[in-house]
């Protein structure tokens, strides 16, 4: 038996982005075993919105949208520019994540 794996491809459900139209991102690889990941059902994501690598001094941006990562690595956008909707976020930004994050504005 083949195996096939459905992808939607779409516009996502859920922006953090207060400005759609003004935002810089650069790719990153997120891993299964990455501590980003959370446990959804029986699926392992990276949830938009997550401060990327860590929500501390180490801050370098934001997943800018949810990615799967339960069948193995996956490229992802990390926004380190821009314009975020800090109510749409899993978990607030530190105060030492909003510093660190100096190109990035949460409104």
């Amino acid at each position: 038996m083949p195996f096939f794996k459905e992808e939607v491809v779409g516009v996502p459900t859920k922006s953090i982005l207060a400005v759609p139209d003004s935002y810089v991102a650069v790719s990153r690889q997120f891993a299964k075993e990455d501590s980003l990941a959370v446990a959804v059902g029986n699926r392992k994501i990276v949830k938009a919105g997550t401060i990327y690598p860590s929500n501390d001094a180490e801050a370098f941006g934001v997943v800018l949208n949810d990615l799967d990562v339960t069948d193995g690595d996956v490229a992802g956008a990390v926004v380190i520019f821009g314009f975020l909707a800090e109510d749409k976020l899993p978990t607030a930004p530190s105060a030492a994540a909003k510093t660190a994050l100096n190109m990035i504005k949460f409104l």
